[in-house]
């Protein structure tokens, strides 16, 4: 279990990121949060908003922040598998034999911006899929284990604009949360100018090294999850499915296909993980009934009818998470 002394240095680790990361991004509260929330509870993220709202500025200042070493890949049409994961080159030792030597891509590293992720075609996609989820590589036979922490955090234009693409799903059930970045407010967008006036320089300071962060999850796994908080997670998940036991009616009529196994998972490793930010010592009901949004919103196909009434996946989740929460079937 994790001691006092190990919560009280997770929060205030916690209150020195939050601090560094304010001084390069001007507002995206709830962005901000639910991106640390993720690296602590080792998923990746998917950032979603129009260009020049500052995803790829929040991502090289948690570079920063967590003084990790860090790799953009700028994703375009005619980017190959072998640009991220690496190949293997021939080279010639000083007798003129010929060997082969692995060349690592900018995947080996900790931190990975994937810019503009939906720019680039499936087969490039696809190399990712092995890094995100079992933190290896596998190039010509040989897999090689990614140094550890590793993180995706992806950037993603809105899919109505020119030049993208769908993610894969198996790929978008990769990443814990979707957070949408909204454009900035009249007052932000006159700090944000004024700031860029200034210098464009980042200027956040190093709150938390690999080592710590590795330490801060060890922490907020040992969170205890009282067995009703873990089944309303796990009936918040099924309840996405409209064919599923816990069906709720919003998922019977706009849902095609529900949340996987994954959005459990990330439900409770969040969920832990914002409790010790709140600084709580346990996971409560409204945990997941805030995380359900990042959780869920990328992990639901929505049905014709849905699209038809122009339902968005958070206005769906709002009435299935109302729904858990109100209908007495679901607190047995």
């Amino acid at each position: 279990m994790a001691t006092e002394k190990d919560i009280a240095q997770f929060c205030k680790q916690c209150g020195n990121i939050f601090e560094q990361v304010s001084r390069d991004v001007i507002g995206q509260k709830e962005v901000v949060e639910g991106t640390i929330i993720a690296m602590i509870a080792g998923g990746n993220v998917l950032l979603e908003g129009v260009p020049g709202v500052g995803k790829t500025r929040l991502v090289r200042t948690l570079g920063r922040v967590f003084d990790l070493p860090f790799s953009r890949i700028q994703f375009t049409p005619d980017l190959m598998p072998a640009d991220v994961t690496g190949t293997n080159i021939i080279v010639k030792d000083e007798e003129g034999n010929s060997s082969f030597k692995f060349q690592p891509g900018p995947i080996f590293s900790n931190i990975i911006l994937a810019d503009e992720i939906n720019r680039a075609t499936p087969k490039t996609q696809s190399a990712l899929l092995e890094a995100m989820q079992e933190h290896t590589v596998t190039v010509m036979g040989v897999s090689r284990k990614l140094q550890e922490p590793f993180f995706v955090l992806a950037t993603q234009n809105p899919i109505e604009q020119d030049g993208t693409y769908p993610l894969p799903e198996a790929q978008m059930d990769r990443f814990m949360f979707k957070l949408l970045v909204p454009n900035p407010s009249l007052e932000e967008l006159m700090q944000i100018v004024d700031m860029t006036q200034k210098t464009m320089e980042e200027v956040a300071e190093c709150a938390c090294t690999g080592e710590e962060l590795l330490r801060m999850r060890e922490t907020a796994n040992q969170i205890p999850v009282a067995n009703e908080v873990l089944r309303y997670a796990m009936i918040m998940t099924s309840a996405t499915h409209p064919d599923s036991e816990c069906a709720t009616e919003a998922a019977k009529k706009y849902v095609r296909l529900g949340a996987s196994p994954r959005a459990g998972q990330a439900l409770i490793s969040a969920a832990k993980v914002l409790a010790l930010i709140k600084g709580r010592y346990n996971v409560a009901f409204s945990d997941i009934e805030e995380l359900a949004f990042p959780v869920l919103r990328h992990r639901m196909k929505l049905t014709f009818e849905a699209i038809a009434e122009r339902m968005s996946a958070d206005d769906i989740i709002k009435m299935i998470v109302d729904e858990v929460k109100s209908n007495p079937k679901y607190k047995k």
